[in-house]
């Protein structure tokens, strides 16, 4: 998948978070979005996911072809430390319900995810039971491993211990194939390690 952003720009209420971005996340391409806390990284991440609407500009989903406003949402796969997972869930079901509405990569079953997830220990445990760096690990593993083409990542070591960030490493590396990913970091290496092209946030202050 392509992404093409032209002009796009986001406020709220009279505060431009940023203006005139205008950038290609080529089909395939691991890029890193840099800038500081506050700097509006993660609200781009999340008009690119669809989730925040911008306030001026276009954005362009493509795969040889524009891809439909309604179907946009198959093609992105999303997490971050402030999404949120159903707390009544187990990671079971949270990863039984996620398979009724999209396919997982390619030779992975339910049974072959939450082995990958390293959690098979606590599948049974409701998700408000775990520990704030097993919530993101659940995260990651839907993300990383559903069949989504794009994958869009804000701040995904968040929370891991270094075992965790060396998984997440090593998944990364196993699923990242012919996918377009987007990473929001703050000059975390870890988390960023794969990608080939950066974006700074802060170049497009109004």
């Amino acid at each position: 998948m392509k992404i093409t952003l032209n002009g796009i720009g986001k406020k709220y209420g009279r505060e431009w978070i940023f203006r005139n971005v205008s950038h290609t996340f080529a089909e395939g391409s691991a890029t890193v979005i840099f800038g500081a806390n506050g700097s509006g990284k993660s609200t781009l991440l999340q008009v690119l996911s669809g989730y925040v609407i911008p306030n001026e500009g276009s954005l362009v989903v493509s795969n040889g072809q524009e891809i439909a406003s309604e179907k946009l949402h198959e093609c992105f796969a999303f997490a971050s430390p402030y999404l949120e997972l159903m707390e009544e869930f187990t990671f079971r079901e949270c990863v039984s319900f996620q398979e009724k509405f999209r396919n997982w990569q390619s030779g992975l079953n339910a049974d072959k995810v939450i082995e990958l997830s390293g959690l098979k220990h606590a599948c049974d445990k409701q998700i408000r039971n775990y520990s704030s760096g097993m919530k993101q690990r659940a995260k990651l593993t839907l993300a990383i491993l559903s069949g989504a083409p794009v994958l869009l990542l804000d701040e995904p070591c968040s929370n891991l211990d270094k075992q965790a960030q060396e998984w997440y490493a090593s998944l990364i590396a196993d699923f990242r194939e012919n996918r377009t990913i987007i990473v929001c970091s703050n000059q975390v290496k870890e988390e960023h390690f794969f990608c080939d092209f950066s974006l700074d946030i802060t170049h497009f202050k109004s």
